[in-house]
């Protein structure tokens, strides 16, 4: 063969094989895809981002719900710093990140039925869409999302294979909700008409400064009417049958009390349930950039919880 065709030929070659190694990596790599899981009043639609590891394998899959106090965020809120998500995607789970409505537009009723129907469609529909085992099913999230995390240990039917908390809370009547927060009264004071024509931020400002939290979200005094909240309270909940659950929580949270996950610990304990908690020493409320060495070590243990409660 011609010397100059057969380098020709090679160098072609090459340059194919170049050509498809970005589809090589790419096919490789964790997809993200959003849905619609829900829709209110033929208008109003809520979604989920699956996030998925690479290949056609059934995977386990983790609920997902994201913190702002029930009245802020989105799916979109992904953790950091160390990735969460990555360490899930790493550890073999699909990762359904849920948004849900939010107060003060909607109340707490509404709220859990939308974390409710977001567990039954994954169940439902992620084994034809994204490729999971309905029957290994997890529920996480932070803060407000640890505590919708929570409901879900006695508010979700079939119940979930384990839950992983991140510094949330199973009892919204309590003073720390539903009296002034000492916190919260060293920041400028913000008055009623900037709280409602603002929302999100200022008014939970404005619902922590004044102890209005619980009432705005359901509507009720918890002082006045406090049975009322018992179906709103995980720590009030906890029967034999609640899932095993992970607790998570820093020493000196300055938004959600440390006692918060220390009482549910105890509640889980007086049932003989079976769980773990994670302390983080001097640890706020979430990882900052200088904790990106305790935020991994502490994803990676979330994963060895997950892994230890899967099916057998």
């Amino acid at each position: 063969m011609n010397p100059g065709l057969l380098l020709s030929l090679h160098a072609a070659f090459v340059v194919a094989a170049l050509a498809a190694v970005p589809s090589i990596l790419a096919a490789e790599e964790p997809s993200v895809k959003s849905y619609t899981f829900k829709t209110l009043n033929g208008q109003e639609a809520l979604q989920a981002d699956v996030h998925r590891p690479a290949g056609d394998a059934v995977r386990p899959v983790v609920v997902f719900i994201h913190g702002g106090a029930l009245m802020m965020g989105d799916r979109k809120m992904t953790p950091k710093p160390g990735s969460l998500f990555e360490a899930l995607l790493n550890g073999g789970y699909v990762v359904v990140s849920i948004d849900y409505r939010l107060a003060p537009q909607a109340k707490l009723p509404a709220i859990l039925e939308d974390v409710r129907d977001a567990c039954e469609w994954v169940r439902k529909r992620g084994p034809e869409l994204f490729r999971i085992d309905p029957e290994e099913l997890f529920v996480m999230g932070q803060s407000a999302g640890g505590y919708l995390t929570m409901t879900a240990g006695y508010g979700v039917e079939p119940r979930p294979r384990a839950l992983v908390s991140f510094w949330g809370y199973g009892d919204i009547a309590g003073k720390w909700y539903s009296q002034p927060d000492p916190f919260y009264l060293q920041q400028p004071l913000v008055t009623k008409e900037e709280a409602h024509k603002s929302a999100g931020s200022t008014l939970y400002l404005y619902c922590r400064q004044q102890g209005l939290w619980p009432k705005v979200l359901t509507g009720h005094d918890p002082k006045a009417e406090p049975k009322a909240f018992d179906a709103f309270c995980p720590v009030r909940n906890v029967t034999r049958e609640y899932p095993p659950t992970l607790l998570i929580h820093g020493t000196k949270d300055t938004d959600v009390p440390y006692e918060q996950s220390a009482e549910m610990a105890k509640a889980l304990a007086a049932k003989g349930v079976a769980h773990q908690f994670i302390t983080i020493p001097d640890g706020g409320h979430g990882f900052g950039r200088r904790d990106a060495e305790v935020a991994t070590r502490t994803y990676q243990q979330v994963v060895e919880f997950l892994n230890k409660h899967r099916k057998r």
